[in-house]
């Protein structure tokens, strides 16, 4: 298979998962909302649109199994650059909160760690053209 087939498949896979997930989120929210629920129930609700994210990231790491050395390469270094940044601003922000800042809300870390790494991968993407 080559590059063009693996990302045409991953981008199939990302896609449907993420309708999926805009669907869940929507139909838990207005769950959460407007539905009397028991506490347990409350948890699964809230729980649900993490299911498609997890065909999202099988999508992820089958095409980053799938590519060959380079793209792997740079994935890798898009990877680290996105951790380790998103690990540097949370951690600084924590010191912040302590005087004061606003509390971060910690479900926007995995959302700001997938941005950086889009644009890390594109910086390094465009590095090896």
């Amino acid at each position: 298979m080559n590059q063009t087939q693996i990302l045409k498949r991953y981008y199939k896979e990302f896609w449907i998962a993420m309708g999926a997930y805009v669907i869940v989120v929507v139909a838990a929210a207005f769950a959460l909302k407007d539905m009397e629920l028991s506490r347990p129930m409350q948890v699964i609700v809230a729980l649900l649109p993490v299911i498609p994210i997890v065909f999202v990231v099988k999508a992820i790491l089958r095409v980053a199994r799938d590519s060959d050395e380079l793209i792997q390469r740079i994935q890798f270094q898009a990877v680290m650059f996105s951790a380790i940044t998103t690990g540097m601003l949370t951690f600084a922000y924590g010191f912040l909160e302590n005087i004061g800042f606003p509390h971060f809300p910690a479900i926007w870390t995995f959302p700001i760690m997938l941005f950086l790494w889009g644009a890390a991968f594109g910086y390094f993407n465009q590095r090896y053209q």
